[in-house]
């Protein structure tokens, strides 16, 4: 830094002053589930690390801690009274926030904290042990940023009763300059949120008001005020405010060029590449211009091999550095181009590389939108890897800078949605026609394009996703040009799912459980943006005690079974018709949903992680199982059942109970064209309930399982207990376990099948037998 005279040496020491009371003040509000890293998080310094990887100074306060909040009328004044204590920046519906209260459209968030500011004149530089107490020295001719990762949604913030700036979008980075609002001794910084959560249209995700008191379906607890970290950084009044990193690995070089905050004539800047702790490339250039670093040798990054290099930038005014920032970057490229057998494919450093991975919501039971801990929000991340994937769909969320850091080290590729909102005009037969309103899609295309600017330089995004089936989808030609035109170096996918315009370069299907995969066409790649979600609800797991999943199994080994069976079919689809990527729904289950490969809490990894990773990754699949059928289903013949369509006794299921006024008639039972069914007699009705006597034969029944296609909810009996409980559909039959209860009260001879299906909506249909699994031979 150039030293300044002794006249400009006045220094001002900010003392970043919690409430007297710290950790004593906040305790974890009550809450269904928490996580492994709940209890590892410190009150008096929650979430500490460097929130900004790609652009790292020294001279930084993180402002995370206990603030008071108070919730008021929405044009209420700022109140003389505050509620109590709020731990930044987990969101007000969070447990870890202490709070966990609902802000409604109609009210206003209110935080307060002190900041006291004292003159220390006649020092050089910044004081180490004054830093460590925790104050930082900003300088005469420096000036003080305060930024804010995310507030969701409208953030207006004061200093010192001065209104210093206001922001709207709920997932993008902000800041503002207080250094002018800022006096000598107490500072008052008071920070005011309204949150319309999906009310004006404006991007929200899968945010939803009633789901903060009745959880249900794929909508879950909104996340209102200040959810991700706030902080103080000492800048000199000529300083880099951003990077933009532009690897060329084709041509061996990195554009860099910087933006510039007070910028001055004769401005340059220098940017340094390093290799480890070896200078390997630099280069100078006038500041609004790019520079050419050239690369040789390039070690290129991938998610096998995630390499990373060093950079360095310099502002510099006279020969000499005003201000630095350090940095890093990945020598990767992203595009559309064919395989050797013409097949069009995204190519990641000219090599197909078949994407696969998850659905990631990133919800957390104890902070909703906010990880815990940075170590929880790169567990997630480093389980991904384990579980054998490549890639992940960040789902229409929007992650801190430290989680995109974290899939650059770790290597892991990255689908980017944009937060989902309703900007576009809810007509079935035309999601593509004009915004609802013009302020709706201006609001709309702001975040959109903030979500671009702010994370162009992570070398894990290979892929914007615009809208996701359908929801406020409009002008999607439009967008998606303008998209490619704001990051012409990644792939763009204009809706995954739904309402398909021809434009892009990917072409996404939906399938549940499928999967299923597009034609590649001459300028778009086929892509499979969702399909699975089975259903495991591991007890004591849950959010709520009832959950639910797009297919339910039973256990463990069901659900490894079933995920790998269709993983299988997946691999089978990249070759023909020639699918390029798969996402699997989900990673974990998120509130009421269990389709997750992890349970909510992120204590349980319910499929086998080992072969299902060998399996995904490499395409080795262990041999189908075979079965021997002991209990006939409609596959093979019109099996005759009892059956009512009226509510029947308490002790239906049981084998003294007389059904002989029941109906009788061949399986299966359920409607036309309902998928994967033999439907011999109609079933319209809510509910059916049959009744069927089998002779089993003199053998072990350990092993026996369920041969079952229901559609939707079923409840199986064998002999009065209890033998499987199944909640949602299936599009074909399938094996599942049966209770061990219920397999000891089997008997050689005659025994009772009892079922109870209830329709829920869509087609419908039951039937079932019996089979055991065949060994496999030696």
């Amino acid at each position: 830094m150039t030293k300044l005279p002794f006249a400009s040496r006045l220094f001002f020491a900010l003392l970043i002053c919690g409430p007297a009371v710290r950790a004593a003040d906040w305790k974890l509000a009550p809450v269904a589930l928490t996580t492994p890293w709940t209890d590892k998080v410190d009150p008096d310094h929650p979430l500490p690390e460097y929130p900004r990887p790609q652009m790292v100074r020294d001279q930084w306060t993180n402002l995370n801690g206990l603030w008071d909040y108070a919730i008021e009328p929405r044009d209420a004044a700022a109140p003389e009274q505050y509620d109590g204590k709020i731990l930044v920046p987990y969101p007000l519906e969070s447990a870890l926030s202490g709070v966990r209260r609902q802000l409604l459209p109609e009210q206003a968030l209110w935080y307060r904290r002190a900041l006291q500011v004292s003159v220390d004149s006649g020092r050089l530089g910044v004081d180490t042990d004054r830093r460590r107490a925790g104050q930082i020295i900003l300088r005469n001719g420096y000036r003080w940023l305060l930024h804010f990762g995310a507030v969701d949604w409208q953030a207006t913030v004061s200093l010192n009763g001065k209104q210093i700036g206001e922001h709207k979008g709920g997932y993008d980075s902000f800041t503002f300059d207080i250094t002018d609002a800022l006096h000598d001794g107490g500072n008052e910084l008071i920070v005011r949120v309204w949150d319309p959560t999906g009310t004006n249209g404006s991007p929200h995700g899968k945010q939803q008001l009633g789901a903060f008191s009745k959880p249900s379906g794929i909508m879950y607890t909104p996340c209102s005020g200040i959810w991700q970290t706030v902080w103080l950084e000492e800048v000199p009044a000529q300083s880099i405010a951003s990077l933009k990193l532009t690897p060329e690995p084709i041509a061996g070089v990195l554009l860099v060029s910087a933006e510039v905050l007070g910028n001055m004539p004769g401005l340059t800047f220098k940017a340094v590449a390093l290799d480890g702790n070896q200078e390997i490339a630099s280069a100078s250039g006038k500041v609004g211009n790019a520079v050419v670093l050239p690369i040789k040798n390039e070690h290129l990054w991938s998610p096998d091999d995630p390499y990373l290099y060093t950079l360095r930038v310099d502002l510099v005014s006279d020969g000499h550095a005003v201000d630095s920032v350090a940095s890093y970057f990945g020598m990767r490229k992203i595009a559309l181009g064919k395989d050797d057998k013409g097949i069009l494919r995204p190519l990641l450093n000219g090599k197909f590389v078949f994407q696969s991975g998850p659905l990631d919501q990133g919800f957390w039971p104890d902070g909703i939108y906010t990880a815990p801990t940075d170590d929880a929000l790169r567990y997630d991340i480093e389980m991904t890897k384990k579980l054998g994937f490549n890639m992940t769909r960040k789902h229409v969320k929007v992650e801190p800078d430290r989680w995109y850091y974290w899939c650059d080290k770790l290597g892991l590729l990255v689908w980017q949605d944009m937060p989902a909102g309703s900007a576009g005009k809810d007509d079935k037969k035309d999601h593509d026609g004009v915004p609802a309103s013009a302020e709706k899609a201006e609001q709309f295309e702001t975040e959109l394009r903030a979500l671009i600017e702010q994370h162009i330089n992570h070398p894990a995004i290979v892929m914007w996703v615009v809208f996701n089936e359908g929801w406020g989808q409009y002008d999607t030609p439009r967008l998606t040009a303008w998209v490619k035109s704001l990051d012409p170096t990644r792939l763009v996918n204009e809706a995954s799912g739904w309402n398909d315009r021809q434009v892009g370069d990917v072409i996404d299907m939906h399938n549940y459980p499928g999967p299923g995969s597009p034609a590649p066409e001459a300028t778009r790649a086929a892509v499979l943006g969702e399909f699975g979600g089975l259903g495991l609800a591991v007890p004591s797991h849950t959010w709520v005690e009832k959950s639910w999943g797009y297919r339910v199994l039973t256990g463990q080994k069901a659900l490894t079974r079933k995920y790998l069976d269709l993983w299988k079919k997946v691999w089978e689809l990249r070759e023909k018709p020639g699918l390029s990527a798969a996402v699997y729904t989900q990673l974990t289950d998120v509130e009421t949903e269990c389709n997750g490969l992890l349970t909510y809490d992120r204590r349980v990894v319910k499929v086998d992680a080992q072969e299902s990773a060998a399996a995904i990754a490499r395409g080795e699949f262990p041999a189908p199982p075979e079965y021997r059928v002991i209990v006939p289903t409609a596959q093979a013949e019109p099996v005759a059942w009892r059956y009512t369509l009226a509510q029947p006794a308490a002790d239906w299921y049981k084998p003294a109970f007389d059904a002989s006024a029941w109906k009788e008639a061949p399986a299966g039972f359920g409607t036309k064209r309902t998928p994967g069914a033999i439907m011999r007699t109609e079933w319209k009705m809510d509910d059916i309930w049959l009744r069927r006597t089998v002779t089993l034969p003199d053998m072990k029944f350990k092993d026996l399982m369920l041969r079952i296609h229901h559609d939707d909810d079923a409840e199986v009996y064998l002999n009065g207990v209890l033998a499987a409980k199944m909640g949602g559909y299936l599009t074909d039959y399938d094996e599942v376990e049966v209770a061990p209860e219920a397999l000891a009260a089997l008997k050689p001879g005659e025994n009772l099948i009892a079922v109870h299906c209830h329709q829920v909506y869509g087609g419908q249909y039951i039937d079932l037998g019996l089979v055991v699994p065949v060994p496999p031979t030696k």
